[in-house]
């Protein structure tokens, strides 16, 4: 049965679909969870939203796509801060629903998605970047920060020109433009 999620979540065909449709999936979401929201979680729900969206725009202001080892920024703390941030973003967004069936459904598609994509971004690191990765790979974990490097210099590392380059802005609009038409979607059914 794991073989089998792991297959689709690994699936290049699925994957494919998943990222051309990504945007209207989105929309899909916004619009159901809008319909079923629970106005009284919109505070706490944006709350655990904006958690995550902080994380993911403190990884967008640290990482060098491609080029380099990023080691700096969230990324002293644990080697996938993005996708630590993306899950809480969402997590948010799933709240508001106030359904722990649909909450415990979402944190378990959500580990297969992390555990696979992040496998084979890592297996694509270290054939680019190498040694150096290997031995990052030693020193921080996957997805539990690393709180004993705390006092790393490195992890004030905040830089706007890199978070503008890797289009942070537009995740933090993005967010913020859905959570204001739920709330006025909300405001409109009183």
């Amino acid at each position: 049965m794991l073989d089998v999620l792991h297959g689709l979540f690994n699936h290049p065909g699925l994957r494919k679909l998943f990222l051309r449709l990504r945007y209207v999936l989105a929309l899909v979401l916004l619009a159901a969870v809008a319909r079923y929201a629970r106005p009284e979680w919109l505070p706490p729900a944006f709350l655990v939203s904006l958690f995550g969206e902080g994380i993911q725009l403190w990884s967008f202001a640290s990482l060098v796509k491609n080029e380099q080892l990023t080691a700096r920024g969230p990324y002293v703390l644990v080697r996938n801060p993005m996708y630590l941030g993306r899950f809480f973003l969402i997590l948010g967004v799933v709240l508001l629903l106030a359904n722990v069936y649909v909450t415990a459904a979402y944190v378990v598609l959500y580990y297969f998605y992390m555990v696979n994509r992040v496998g084979r971004e890592e297996r694509r690191l270290e054939a680019l970047l190498g040694e150096p990765y290997r031995e990052y790979r030693r020193r921080v974990n996957r997805f539990w920060p690393t709180f004993s490097r705390l006092a790393d210099p490195g992890l004030r590392f905040f830089r706007r020109d890199v978070l503008i380059r890797n289009n942070g802005h537009w995740n933090l609009a993005a967010m913020l433009a859905a959570y204001g038409a739920l709330y006025g979607y909300l405001q409109y059914l009183r």
